[in-house]
């Protein structure tokens, strides 16, 4: 379960909704991105022979995809250790450097907030 103590509850909330995504599809990877009118995408790893994407580029895709200008965070749930380098890259071309990655393990505790631009 995710330690709420000083997150954000809607920080919280697309951390919830990347781990449900996580465990719904069986996949590595769960990610969830918050627009800039509070609306969320949510998204899994796809793993298809002809296109590869992580579930945070898959989220942020989906948030482009429906008319999304910029993002005020995102979130991945992974048993990595930081987010990738194309996933903060991914973030930051639609909501800029400041635009916090919450990275989370499978158990939905925060393991870290990175800022996608660092």
């Amino acid at each position: 379960m995710t330690d709420s103590t000083g997150i954000d509850p809607e920080d919280i909330k697309i951390i919830t909704l990347a781990r449900s995504a996580r465990a719904r599809n069986g996949v590595p990877e769960g990610a969830a991105v918050r627009d800039e009118t509070g609306r969320t995408y949510v998204a899994g790893t796809v793993a298809l022979d002809s296109l590869k994407l992580s579930a945070l580029q898959t989220a942020v895709a989906m948030a482009v995809a429906s008319g999304a200008r910029s993002l005020e965070a995102a979130a991945v749930v992974s048993a990595a250790e930081a987010p990738s380098d194309a996933d903060r890259a991914a973030v930051r071309d639609l909501g800029g450097p400041d635009t916090p990655v919450l990275l989370a393990g499978p158990d939905g505790t925060l393991k870290s907030s990175t800022p996608a631009g660092a």
